[in-house]
């Protein structure tokens, strides 16, 4: 497996097809999904090659975007299952690689380790401390793409996935829990205000 150059392939891909109106689905959420699943998956103690898929997984899991925006999931799997092969990559390793993307997929319902690495991966944010930073970006998305229409639909919303959203991994649960609570307690505030408008 050649992941330093199938990597670049895929990054200099999306940072010339993406559209510019993915504020949150960006280059930079790529990047930041590639790290952070090194860190867990590290921390997990996952094997090299485990690590290799999960990393290779991070950097194609948002490469349907190109072609549309919901149901994305399926495209990057047909864009893995194209590329990867010139990249030194077996079935058995792709097939690993389109279970992670396809995990991915809200709800998440990872069936293994390495799934559940790479859902807490992609959703790590929530229980960091620039969650509301990433958020408006994720807003400004949504209202673009027209899943939201108002920040206070944006709020609610945020709030209903944050009592569905869970994280997986020990590793995830001890770092980002206690964070992601506050997080959870101030949407809460920010959801009652509607009530007295």
């Amino acid at each position: 497996m050649d992941h330093k150059s199938a990597t670049d392939f895929i990054v200099t891909f999306l940072r010339t097809n993406l559209p510019s109106n993915l504020f949150y689905h960006g280059v930079h959420h790529t990047m930041d999904v590639c790290d952070v699943v090194e860190q867990i998956g590290s921390e997990e103690k996952v094997n090299d090659d485990s690590l290799i898929q999960l990393k290779t997984a991070a950097a194609y899991h948002d490469c349907g975007f190109v072609k549309q925006y919901f149901k994305n999931e399926p495209l990057a799997v047909t864009c893995v299952e194209t590329h990867l092969p010139d990249f030194g990559y077996s079935d058995e390793q792709i097939q690993t690689i389109a279970g992670l993307i396809l995990a991915t997929q809200i709800p998440q319902r990872p069936s293994n380790h390495l799934e559940e690495i790479m859902c807490d991966a992609d959703l790590d944010y929530l229980g960091r401390e620039d969650f509301f930073e990433i958020s408006e970006t994720l807003k400004k998305e949504w209202l673009a793409y027209g899943v939201v229409s108002s920040e206070e639909e944006f709020n609610l919303k945020q709030l209903k996935f944050f009592q569905q959203h869970r994280y997986f991994t020990e590793t995830s649960i001890k770092r980002r829990s206690d964070q992601k609570a506050k997080h959870y307690i101030e949407l809460q505030k920010r959801c009652a205000d509607y009530s007295f408008k």
